[in-house]
């Protein structure tokens, strides 16, 4: 009897296991437009270390960076600039914003991911695009960490082209 409980618990965990992903996201990851031609990320990662990832699936050749993050459903707060906009909050942290860049305070660092590799952004997210596979991260760091490492790498649609 006690073989027969395993066996059909191991049973159990290796279906569970090996099943696809439910419609809708990438290995467990959200994914809005999942059966678009293209997807692209948004990766977070906050100062304590959590992490969370965002899919969208777009199909043109490129989506820009507002459009993303509209798109993913990450909850963000962004101030307008003569340059583009500016991101002071970005799921829920920092839990208040009174301004969007107190001195000595945390801030959100912004990278761009491609072909696997971050590097740090030299526009704002609003004027980032982005292609088939490539994500835009976010790492929320305090204000004395003036070359800040980068979010966790997105992890891609099984068999997407990142």
């Amino acid at each position: 009897m006690r073989i027969h409980h395993v066996a059909g618990i191991t049973l159990a965990l290796f279906v569970t296991a090996c099943s696809p992903p439910p419609a809708g996201t990438s290995a467990g990851i959200p994914c809005v437009n999942a059966s678009a031609a293209h997807h692209a990320y948004v990766v977070v990662e906050h100062m304590s270390g959590a992490a969370i990832q965002r899919c969208v699936g777009f199909d043109g050749a490129a989506i820009d960076g507002q459009a993303l993050m509209d798109q993913s459903g990450v909850q963000y707060m962004a101030h307008k600039l003569s340059s583009g906009k500016a991101v002071c909050q970005v799921d829920n942290e920092p839990p208040q914003v009174t301004e969007c860049f107190p001195q000595n305070k945390p801030y959100w660092a912004l990278f761009l991911e491609t072909r696997r590799v971050w590097a740090g952004s030299t526009t704002g997210f609003t004027e980032a695009s982005l292609h088939d596979g490539d994500a835009l991260g976010w790492h929320y760091v305090a204000a004395a960490d003036t070359s800040p490492a980068p979010p966790p790498l997105a992890r891609p649609l099984p068999g997407g082209s990142a």
